[in-house]
């Protein structure tokens, strides 16, 4: 059987210390970055300002490509691109924006370090505990 490979692109967004997460409709077990899905033909950073403008209805201001994470999945093959995002504290009161698809986000949770709460990927909780998430570093994941 053939699986498909699948491309996300998902955002870190820190202000105060904190780190934005958001908890997915149906998943009480971890949160995760903002981000979701390449479309055909569409490069990843048009894919990332595009998702967390669904999502969360702010524009990001993209930084560099902080991560790229490679797993397998339930359906198979799946990389992320985690991209920083330089505009954090536009982050902070999200009830009033558009957003086009909050019908997926659950809760936003502003994660603090060496918080009780799983961070999926694991590394990006770890980093974010150990004050790494921002490098001038590509990291493999």
């Amino acid at each position: 059987m053939h699986k498909k490979f699948k491309v996300r692109c998902r955002a870190i967004i820190l202000d105060q210390d904190k780190l934005l997460t958001v908890r997915h409709v149906g998943n009480t077990k971890f949160v995760a970055l903002p981000g979701g899905h390449l479309e055909p033909g569409e490069h990843a950073d048009t894919c990332i300002e595009r998702e967390i403008i669904e999502e969360l209805g702010v524009k990001p201001v993209l930084g560099e490509l902080a991560y790229i994470h490679h797993y397998d999945g339930e359906s198979g093959p799946e990389v992320e691109f985690i991209y920083l995002v330089h505009n954090g504290p536009d982050f902070r009161n999200l009830d009033d924006k558009t957003k086009t698809h909050d019908h997926e986000i659950e809760e936003v949770v502003w994660l603090s370090k060496n918080s009780s709460t799983s961070l999926l990927p694991a590394k990006i909780q770890e980093d974010f505990n150990d004050g790494l998430l921002i490098s001038d570093t590509l990291q493999y994941i």
